[in-house]
C-alpha cells in the first residue's frame, strides 16, 4: 500500500517518441503523480529501474524492439511483482495480445487509438491518472497462478457434475457476475473450475469495446462452458456464459421461465458503460431470490448497491475477499453496504457456484 504523502512513481516503457512525451506531460501535472523514468524498451527500461529508484507503476506497451511487453511482464512477474498497466493500440490483434498480457499479470489496460493520439491522452488524463494511482494499490501477488491449478486445461480441473436431473429447473436460475481492475485473470481461474451443466451466467467486465469479444474467445477455449459476448436478445441458458461487450450496457429480463439479455446502448453508470450495477439490478428486478451474485476485484464502487438490491431480493450475494483481491475496491464497498452474505477467497468460489446449482435439485 502506498501512503497518502508519498507520490505515486511510475516509470514508462514505449517505443513511441511521442507516446512517451504525452504520458510524461499529461502525468506530471497530477501532484501525487512522479514520472521518474522513460524507456522506448524494456532491457533499456530494466537497466534504468535497476540502477535508480523501483516504480511503483510502471506503463508497459506490448509490442517494441528487442524486446516485446509480454516477454518483459513474465520476466518482471516472476522475479519482482510490480503493478503495470498496458498501453495498447485498440486493434483486433492487439486485443489479443493484450488479453495475453492480463492473463500474464498486467493489472489494467489503457487503450490508445492510431490517430489523435495526443488530444486522446489529455482528454483521458483524470481515468489514467485513477488507473496508475488505483494499479499502485494493486496485490500483484494474487495475479500468480495458484499451486496445483494450472491457468488454462480447464477440462482436466473440473469439479464434479451434478446429475442430469438437476437440469430441470436451471432455467429459472441465474448467476451474476462483475468484477473490474484483475477481472480477466480472476474470472478466467473461476470459469476454468465449472462443470458445464450450471445456470446461465452473466458477466460485466470493466473493459474496452475492442476486447470483449476475444477475451470471451480466449475464456470458451478453456473452460467446459461455452462462453461467448452476448447478443441483445440472447437467452441466457444452463451452460452459457454471457460477457457484455464493451460500450454497451447489459440487463436482464425474464419471459415466462426464461431468461434473456438486453443489450443496450446508454449514459456511463459510476464512469461505466457496460456497469456492474446495471447487470445486478436488473437480476434483483427479474430473479429475486433464484439468483446468485458475485462481485470479484475491481477499482470503484460499481456494483455494491446494486449487490445490496439483489440481497434484498433474497439473492444469495458473494464478495471476494481482500487477501486474493487484485484491488480490493469493489468488494470492499460491497461488504460495506452489507450487501454480501460473506466473502470469499477466489479459490473457493467455483466450490460455491456448484453448490448454488446443486441446490436446484427438486
Amino acid at each position: 500500500m502506498i501512503a497518502r504523502h508519498d507520490r505515486t512513481k511510475v516509470f514508462i516503457v514505449d517505443d513511441s517518441a511521442v507516446v512517451r512525451q504525452v504520458l510524461q506531460a499529461v502525468l506530471s501535472r497530477d501532484p501525487d503523480i512522479e514520472v521518474i523514468g522513460v524507456a522506448p524498451d524494456p532491457l533499456f527500461a530494466l537497466t534504468r529501474m535497476q540502477q535508480g529508484a523501483w516504480p511503483d507503476v510502471i506503463i508497459l506497451d506490448v509490442e517494441m524492439p528487442r524486446m516485446d511487453g509480454i516477454t518483459f511482464l513474465k520476466k518482471l512477474m516472476a522475479e519482482r511483482p510490480t503493478p503495470v498497466v498496458i498501453c495498447s493500440t485498440l486493434t483486433e490483434k492487439g486485443a489479443q495480445i493484450t488479453l495475453d498480457a492480463l492473463a500474464a499479470g498486467a493489472v489494467s489496460v489503457v487503450t490508445k487509438p492510431r490517430v489523435g493520439l495526443k488530444d486522446f491522452l489529455i482528454e483521458q488524463t483524470s481515468e489514467l491518472t485513477q488507473t496508475i494511482k488505483g494499479a499502485a494499490r494493486a496485490n500483484t501477488v494474487s495475479l500468480r497462478s495458484p499451486a496445483g491449478v494450472p491457468p488454462g486445461g480447464a477440462k482436466s480441473v473440473l469439479l464434479a457434475a451434478p446429475s442430469a436431473h438437476i437440469l430441470r429447473d436451471t432455467t429459472e436460475k441465474i448467476i451474476a457476475m462483475g468484477m473490474s481492475t484483475g477481472g480477466t485473470v480472476a474470472l478466467e481461474r473461476v470459469l476454468a473450475q465449472l462443470p458445464r451443466t450450471l445456470p446461465g451466467i452473466a458477466v460485466v467486465q470493466h473493459m474496452p469495446e475492442a476486447f470483449t469479444a476475444t477475451f470471451a474467445l480466449r475464456l470458451n477455449s478453456i473452460c467446459a462452458l461455452d462462453v461467448r459476448e452476448a447478443r441483445d436478445g440472447d437467452r441466457l441458458v444452463p451452460g452459457l456464459v454471457l460477457i457484455a461487450p464493451g460500450g454497451r450496457h447489459m440487463q436482464v429480463r425474464r419471459s415466462g421461465a426464461q431468461y434473456h439479455v438486453d443489450v443496450r446502448d446508454g449514459p456511463l453508470v459510476n464512469r461505466h458503460r457496460p456497469s456492474v450495477d446495471v447487470l445486478f439490478r436488473s437480476v434483483a428486478q427479474c430473479a429475486g431470490k433464484n439468483a446468485l451474485g458475485i462481485i470479484l476485484t475491481g477499482m470503484g464502487d460499481d456494483g455494491a448497491r446494486g449487490l445490496k438490491e439483489m440481497l434484498e431480493a433474497g439473492a444469495d450475494t458473494i464478495a471476494q475477499d481482500e487477501a486474493t483481491s487484485v484491488v480490493f475496491g469493489m468488494p470492499k464497498e460491497a461488504i460495506k453496504l452489507g450487501a454480501a452474505r460473506c466473502a470469499m477467497a477466489l479459490h473457493d468460489i467455483p466450490k460455491a457456484i456448484v453448490g448454488f446449482g446443486a441446490s436446484l435439485r427438486g
